[in-house]
């Protein structure tokens, strides 16, 4: 059908034994052009993604038998200096593509991104997608996370890559009374005992010698241009009020030498040190962050940054952690301060929250939050009755993935079943608890970035504060037993999921229609949180200044707050390894029951990647094809139909 082509051969390359894919073989037509990368476009039109071959050779003439027939044996085999793609690199035809192509390979760790290859293939998540859309904003290519999701190729991303709207943001000083964030009011509801010790800390390793002078004015700088960074917060009779201040004539800024002491003696000066700083800050007078230098003579210094959880979060830490790096190179220079142009305020967004919770388009969301489904839920079984969960009886057990199984994780597993890692690690999750609690349904709070695009004068890009959301989810994997079947049931709930749970805390906390919020505020509540946290090998370049420590932060709660949840389970990707966090109560939980659980989702977490793996087994859930209102044994009777109708034309 394609006019340029002549003729054409399709097969099936078994370049190993685990590495199938489909080359097409192409003779064009007499004195015409075959464009490759448009002829892959029309196929796409045609064929569903897995009929499209993943490589094209172009030939003079097919080689054939002395019967006529192609001689497949002799044909060439495709040249491709990235196998682990499954297609040729295809370079960037203008300046957009060649942009967000150099944007790609620098935040994902790869030498080169071809303009078809697909981003969470190559290894993004939503995290990165942050940090996509963010460089390429900074680029002048004016970009939404959601459009990358929508386009997961460079081509695709760089045909949407137009001018958006956006309210100008505040570039001055913010000050002044902000509204409470629905995450805000989740934080004070909880009435911990030391509210003001509840933070997020990062230890870094220093790989060059500081200036101190230069350090200090560096971390000004961030203080005068991140406002959240400046929140304070006072109690009243019915609530807290929070205030962005001006910034203080004190920097919260210390410096402590422990060159003198051995590395045991160190090692144990930062924790002790780092706790005490953990423990001294003040929500009411100021200030939020604390950042110490410590000296450790031969070996590299350590940089602490301490933040409370109420002005900062996971995608915020990467934004302060870049700015303070560029503000400092730019300051030992000999250069003056400058940042980008400042993105949508923290406080912008609160009065956005405030108009959001009162408008028609929310409301719709009062049916699915109030679903039946949520009524009846048996508690977690515990060792224990009635002990204490607090933050003192905490315990902690990790997991790790090998880096070939993390990279297989990140990368070949998506291709499987157009799954992102969120729907992998919750799937594997399920499967553990249903086998230790017999039940085949999970309800956990889940916890979002909260930089969902609901408006389109907002831009999140370098927005610092704590804007995550918070929300119940249920998973059922009902009477599915095969892992391939669960992973496609809990993708479709995640997916069922409105605006990925942000209308959730909204309502919660900011809706004026108090029977309703009643309604939801009396449903059973999750006893575990989840969250994965995203890549941090990306934080740092290999000629950053900066590289994370392995030592302790101290201790950034206080050891006499309550824990919410029995369960707080964290992934992360760290030195190329998933790790998994459990923590628990020692006293409602024995270590054993938590090892135990820990194990089984790790052993349904392999089954699941190794499953990915195989060529043969790939699939697509209704979610894939949103305007074809399909469920899920209609897409696969049609898939089949259309994969015995290719099998037929190729034998």
């Amino acid at each position: 059908q394609y006019p340029a082509v002549k003729e054409t051969v399709v097969v099936v390359s078994e370049e190993s034994v685990n590495s199938k894919r489909l080359v097409a073989y192409v003779v064009p037509q007499k004195e015409q052009t075959l464009a490759i990368p448009e002829l892959r476009s029309f196929l796409e039109s045609k064929l569903p993604p897995y009929m499209v071959p993943s490589a094209f050779v172009s030939l003079e003439a097919l080689p054939l038998t002395p019967n006529g027939k192609v001689d497949r044996k002799v044909l060439p085999v495709p040249d491709t200096a990235r196998p682990e793609l499954g297609k040729e690199l295809v370079a960037p035809r203008n300046f957009v593509e060649a942009k967000l192509a150099e944007i790609w390979a620098e935040v994902l760790g790869v030498d080169k991104v071809g303009i078809f290859d697909n981003f969470f293939e190559l290894g993004g998540d939503s995290i990165l997608a942050i940090v996509v859309i963010t460089r390429a904003n900074q680029a002048g290519l004016k970009l939404a996370v959601k459009q990358l999701f929508q386009h997961q190729t460079v081509a695709g991303l760089a045909s949407v890559a137009v001018a958006k709207k956006v309210k100008q943001a505040e570039q001055g000083l913010v000050t002044g009374l902000a509204s409470l964030t629905p995450i805000q009011y989740w934080f004070f509801e909880q009435n911990l005992l030391e509210p003001h010790h509840w933070n997020q800390a990062v230890l870094l390793e220093v790989k060059q010698v500081l200036d101190l002078a230069v350090l200090e004015k560096s971390v000004q700088q961030l203080l005068l241009h991140h406002d959240a960074l400046r929140l304070r917060f006072e109690q009243t009779e019915s609530s807290w009020q929070q205030v962005i201040a001006s910034p203080d004539a004190e920097l919260p800024w210390i410096h402590l030498d422990f060159s003198a002491l051995s590395a045991s003696e160190q090692e144990l000066a930062i924790e002790t040190a780092a706790t005490k700083l953990q423990a001294s800050l003040n929500l009411s007078t100021g200030p939020l962050i604390r950042v110490a230098l410590f000296d450790l003579g031969q070996q590299p210094s350590h940089l602490l940054i301490v933040i409370h959880h109420l002005a900062v979060d996971g995608v915020s830490w990467r934004i302060l952690l870049e700015d303070l790096e560029t503000v400092y190179q730019q300051l030992s220079q000999g250069k003056k301060a400058q940042l980008p142009a400042k993105t949508t305020s923290f406080k912008y967004w609160s009065q956005c929250l405030q108009e959001y919770a009162q408008s028609a388009t929310l409301q719709q969301e009062w049916d699915y939050w109030l679903s039946p489904c949520w009524q009846e839920i048996a508690p977690l079984p515990v060792d224990f009755s009635n002990g204490d969960n607090i933050v003192a009886e905490v315990r902690n057990i990790s997991i790790f993935l090998t880096v070939k199984q993390t990279e297989a994780l990140l990368k070949e597993v998506p291709k499987a079943y157009n799954t992102q890692i969120n729907d992998v690690l919750l799937t594997a999750l399920v499967q553990a608890f249903s086998q230790w609690t017999g039940n085949s349904s999970l309800l956990l709070a889940l916890e979002g970035h909260g930089r969902e695009e609901i408006f389109d004068d907002v831009d999140f890009s370098r927005t610092v504060g704590w804007l995550t959301s918070i929300f119940p989810v249920m998973l059922d994997l009902g009477k599915t037993s095969d892992p391939v079947d669960a992973l496609k049931v809990v993708k479709e709930q995640l997916r069922g999921i409105p605006n990925k749970g942000m209308g959730y805390g909204v309502l919660r906390y900011l809706s004026h229609d108090t029977t309703r919020v009643e309604a939801l505020r009396s449903l059973p509540q999750a006893e575990v949180v989840f969250n994965y946290l995203g890549q941090f090998d990306q934080t740092f370049s290999d000629s950053s200044i900066f590289r994370i420590s392995q030592n302790s932060q101290g201790q950034t709660r206080s050891s006499g707050n309550h824990e919410t949840y029995l369960l707080n389970i964290n992934a992360l990707v760290i030195d190329n390894q998933l790790r998994v966090n459990w923590a628990y109560s020692e006293k409602i939980h024995r270590r054993s029951t938590i090892e135990r659980l820990a194990q089984e989702f790790l052993e349904a977490l392999l089954v699941l990647v190794t499953h990915c793996q195989s060529p043969e087994d790939r699939g697509y859930t209704p979610s894939d094809f949103p305007e074809a209102d399909l469920i899920q044994q209609d897409l696969d009777r049609f898939l089949e139909k259309i994969n015995r109708g290719s099998k037929n034309k190729t034998t």
